[in-house]
């Protein structure tokens, strides 16, 4: 089987971003973005999706933390779409509960080639920030709508439960990550789709 890899630079007046990744891996990482709290939810990323996955990110950060977020997200989103190419035989469909403590998120995705994010895990604007400097929990959703869009997948995640922000937020990493790797694991020949195409 051929390699499912992608790689993307992506350079702005506010980030610059290189992002490498491969499918099949075995979840090493190697993540740079000047956020450890993201660092570290990239890793789960890597680890709970089966992504051999380097990142490295250099943005404004003395501004806010958003651009950066979300320009990592696009660049793994794009390379996520350069690695599933034609998506033939992929099993497409997954889902999963996940829990981590007392949080419970529910991930379900369809690498469909239509990009929808249906993200129903709320945070108040006031929630504190975790990490120095501060990842906005916020920008969980930012991050996966951006991986999404350029990804082409519907994704929908949902809170069942849960209080501890820190818990919430790697909780939802972990399902969407563990949704998306059964989804794009190879069951069989073809294009998992009556049109012939996703």
């Amino acid at each position: 089987m051929t390699e499912r890899s992608g790689s993307v630079s992506r350079g702005t007046a506010e980030t610059q971003i290189s992002v490498s990744l491969s499918i099949d891996g075995k979840g090493a990482s190697s993540c740079e973005t000047g956020l450890p709290f993201f660092d570290h939810m990239l890793d789960q990323i890597a680890r709970h999706a089966g992504l051999e996955l380097q990142v490295f990110a250099k943005g404004d950060l003395e501004v806010d933390a958003h651009h950066t977020v979300e320009d990592v997200g696009i660049a793994i989103g794009e390379a996520l779409n350069q690695a599933l190419g034609d998506r033939s035989g992929v099993q497409r469909f997954a889902s999963i509960a996940v829990p981590l403590d007392e949080a419970l998120i529910e991930a379900v995705v369809d690498i469909s080639g239509r990009p929808f994010l249906a993200f129903e895990v709320p945070f108040a604007a006031d929630t504190p920030g975790l990490g120095t400097p501060p990842f906005d929990p916020q920008l969980t959703e930012e991050f996966l709508r951006a991986v999404v869009t350029n990804a082409g997948m519907t994704v929908h995640i949902n809170k069942r439960a849960g209080r501890n922000t820190h818990h919430v937020v790697e909780a939802t990493f972990k399902a969407f990550s563990r949704a998306l790797r059964a989804a794009m694991q190879i069951q069989g020949g073809g294009i998992p789709s009556t049109k012939g195409v996703l």
